[in-house]
């Protein structure tokens, strides 16, 4: 299980480096037809692509340097958030882009797992780190 985590966590910080690096130096896309043509077309011309991007590049990094991985995958879970929402209503042909996404980071959330156990307590003060923490 540790070369298919360490494996699913580099190429998912490799695929985020490159998409928002990406964001900085290629400009706007070809345009797609309907709603998500009009979304692009704004996301770009507000320069709005430019914080996604840098948000994506940071996740990548945190991510191949296997530094606040945590912190990193909590980043990562709005950004497929608003891919799935994005996808979902407005580009459902690549509604599987956001799945990818998820199979790629659940191996590694899984591994640290005890990271979020204080996110997921259901009431303040409730969490009970495990005994190696203490």
């Amino acid at each position: 299980m540790n070369i298919v985590t360490t494996a699913t966590r580099l190429l998912l910080g490799t695929g985020l480096a490159f998409a928002g690096g990406s964001m900085f130096f290629i400009g706007n896309p070809p345009p797609q037809p309907g709603l998500a043509g009009q979304f692009d077309a704004v996301f770009f011309a507000s320069h709005y692509a430019l914080f996604v991007g840098a948000v994506q590049l940071a996740i990548g990094v945190l991510l191949l340097s296997n530094r606040f991985v945590p912190v990193a995958l909590v980043m990562l879970a709005a950004f497929v958030y608003n891919s799935f929402a994005f996808h979902a209503t407005m580009a459902p042909s690549s509604l599987f882009a956001p799945f990818v996404l998820v199979a790629l980071a659940l191996p590694t959330a899984l591994r640290h797992r005890a990271a979020f156990a204080a996110l997921l307590a259901a009431a303040p003060g409730q969490h009970q780190p495990p005994a190696a923490a203490r």
